[in-house]
């Protein structure tokens, strides 16, 4: 490729907010390197950045795609899984920067149409307009709009993303097999609205998002599963917990974990001393 081609190819990349100086004579042919953040790479990586991919094989795609050149025929593997392993912390932080805040998005017009009107302190919540979706590895890519969501250990770092891809114009989640889909390190984190030495923690971002617009000043956290909300960890600050489960097995499961976790002091399961008083709430 010359010169003048990895040069108009890597300019795209600007649209994202990554400053991406062209190959110079000093460094190798093809590869990049961001000077305000030390950032490097080749062009697969100026595309996986630029369009918010989490993995090489989509950016594959979608130089193949521009260059309208044909899909390689998949490979038969024994035992090979039907998608792709989780993104790493670091491929979710990135996703949540190229996201934007919430306001004036469709994400604000999905989360009003479920009624949740109390948005204040949602700076966990962002909008990607065209994040990438795949059914499985051997299905072409989709694009479309999605509400990212941060998922923070106690320090409040990003370790992983939850995305819900959405309907165009917000009506609703995306007419896709799973419209909602997590990448990164997950166990013990959450999505955290707020901490406090009283708090309610649950499985659904929308749930505890209503009970927001109930308890607005009340801290909350989504542990996105029922199993996750078993092992997530809470502020060594926290006397009271309440419990948004859903009424099912797994939530039945989830509290009976909480409560015994409740009950041993000193354990290594959790950051925090064993004093709480945990109320329930189903949903």
């Amino acid at each position: 490729m010359k010169k003048s081609h990895q040069a108009a190819a890597i300019c795209p990349g600007r649209r994202s907010g990554y400053l991406l100086c062209p190959p110079s004579r000093k460094g190798a042919v093809g590869k990049w390197t961001d000077a305000a953040t030390g950032d490097h790479g080749d062009l697969l990586d100026v595309i996986r950045l630029s369009c918010g991919l989490t993995d090489l094989r989509d950016a594959a795609d979608e130089a193949r795609r521009f260059l309208a050149l044909p899909r390689p025929e998949p490979a038969v593997t024994a035992g090979r899984r039907g998608s792709s392993s989780p993104g790493s912390a670091e491929s979710a932080r990135r996703l949540f920067a190229m996201s934007q805040p919430i306001s004036g998005t469709i994400v604000e017009t999905y989360l009003r149409r479920r009624g949740i009107t109390t948005l204040h302190g949602t700076g966990g919540l962002r909008f990607h307009p065209r994040c990438y979706y795949r059914p499985d590895a051997w299905s072409p890519t989709e694009v479309w709009p999605a509400m990212i969501a941060a998922v923070t250990d106690l320090d409040g770092k990003i370790t992983g993303a939850h995305r819900t891809w959405l309907a165009p114009g917000g009506s609703g989640k995306a007419p896709i097999d799973t419209p909602r889909r997590a990448i990164g390190h997950l166990l013990g984190n959450a999505v955290r609205f707020s901490a406090g030495e009283v708090m309610a923690a649950g499985e659904g971002i929308e749930t505890m998002l209503s009970l927001r617009c109930v308890l607005p000043t009340m801290p909350m956290a989504a542990a996105l599963s029922a199993a996750h909300l078993a092992a997530i960890l809470f502020p060594i600050s926290l006397r009271r917990l309440y419990i948004a489960r859903d009424d099912d097995r797994a939530g039945d499961g989830a509290l009976a974990t909480l409560l015994d976790r409740a009950m041993e002091p000193g354990s290594r399961r959790s950051s925090c001393r064993r004093n709480w008083v945990i109320s329930t709430k189903t949903s």
